[in-house]
């Protein structure tokens, strides 16, 4: 018999399960649970971009694309950040469609981080940054925010956090699970002292069209950054794509092209069917965008008053679909509160400690749920506040 515990590298043995899943095997077992958990939109994705792909199929276009991807999505892709964000990029050499905004961050990971690297991660954070760093052997290195700073990146963090081993910084913007976004302003100053230290940056911008109050900043745009930035995106959130798994790369050429390598190896290309479907919301999809972020926008609203009139140390959200409440007034932490929310009211929310040791306190909330659900799931929780405080 072999002993499979030898077989597994020790950075992959010591991967942890992701926090955001927990939850939800439990909620399934329970016939009325409430989940506020998932971080994908209740919308379906739009009816001309669904038929976009069926036709791609229906027409025979069912074998590969190039590696990096259709020519024609490419060259929308750019047109896109040359009108949206006055950024170029050349579709021939500087763009590769990926399996999602997640293998797109995993591409960049593998390609340019190794053992004795230290990678600066935004936390609270997405779950999948660390792990991925960890596996090429590199460091993962929290870059903390916090509520009292609206979970923004600020100068005095940022240089404190860099050593000479610091080779890339994770900016992402609107954030996962805060909810946070920071402006021009404020990214002109990190982007000050990423120049001064020679420090490359993956900008994960998969949020920047769901922005409520802010207009949404590419970070390749600001002075000194197209030449040291690597953006990732994809039309998951946006375009209520997420099952079709389409997302690409942006980069100067020099740098795509080692990316663009080891996409072509485990991968060879994205899915050609979501890759018309993607063109076709390019294209033509911007107004069922700019629909679905006024739905949430109004979700947003209601949702944040709720909080605060249950009493809950909450942080206004301007951007992606989620909220992150300080449980401390009802709980030692967030885990405590997330069970006892599930086991006693079946409400299914996600422990801010899944996105990093700072979120300990909060839990993160989904508002990308109909309006009913999220009503039902608020007013379970008001309960279960009001009998904590009996």
């Amino acid at each position: 018999m072999f002993d499979y515990t030898k077989l597994i590298p020790p950075a992959v043995a010591a991967m942890k399960p992701s926090g955001i899943r927990k939850y939800f095997g439990i909620a399934e077992s329970i016939p009325d649970a409430i989940s506020l958990g998932v971080g994908e939109p209740d919308f379906i994705t739009p009816g001309h971009i669904v038929s976009a792909g069926i036709a791609s199929l229906r027409g025979g276009k069912t074998k590969y694309t190039a590696n990096n991807g259709l020519i024609s999505l490419r060259r929308e892709i750019s047109n896109y950040y040359r009108k949206r964000f006055h950024v170029d990029y050349d579709p021939n050499d500087e763009i590769v469609c990926t399996v999602g905004a997640s293998e797109g961050i995993d591409l960049v990971i593998r390609t340019f981080l190794t053992t004795g690297d230290e990678f600066l991660i935004t936390e609270p954070s997405f779950v999948a940054y660390a792990p991925l760093t960890s596996i090429c052997g590199a460091k993962p290195v929290p870059l903390k925010t916090y509520k009292k700073d609206n979970f923004k990146i600020t100068p005095e963090s940022l240089r404190q956090a860099i050593t000479p081993k610091t080779k890339m910084i994770l900016i992402t913007f609107p954030n996962n699970p805060t909810g946070a976004v920071m402006n021009r302003d404020e990214l002109l100053e990190i982007a000050k002292i990423i120049r001064e230290h020679n420090i490359m940056v993956l900008s994960d911008e998969v949020y920047a069209e769901l922005t409520y109050d802010e207009e949404p900043v590419c970070f390749a745009s600001l002075p000194g950054m197209w030449e040291r930035t690597i953006t990732v995106s994809g039309f998951s959130k946006a375009f209520a794509m997420t099952g079709w798994r389409i997302g690409y790369v942006c980069a100067p050429r020099e740098l795509l092209n080692y990316i663009a390598q080891i996409h072509q190896y485990a991968l060879m290309c994205s899915s050609t069917p979501a890759q018309y479907a993607a063109l076709q919301a390019l294209q033509h999809g911007f107004s069922d965008t700019v629909v679905m972020r006024d739905t949430y926008n109004a979700r947003r609203k209601y949702v944040y008053n709720r909080l605060v009139s249950m009493g809950f140390d909450c942080f206004e959200p301007q951007g992606a679909f989620y909220i992150f409440p300080d449980v401390s007034l009802y709980a030692k932490d967030g885990e405590e509160f997330s069970e006892r929310l599930l086991k006693e009211q079946h409400v299914a929310v996600v422990p801010g400690i899944a996105f990093g040791e700072t979120g300990k306190h909060h839990i993160r909330i989904s508002y990308a749920y109909s309006m009913d659900v999220i009503a039902e799931a608020l007013d379970r929780m008001e309960l279960f506040v009001e009998n904590l405080n009996k």
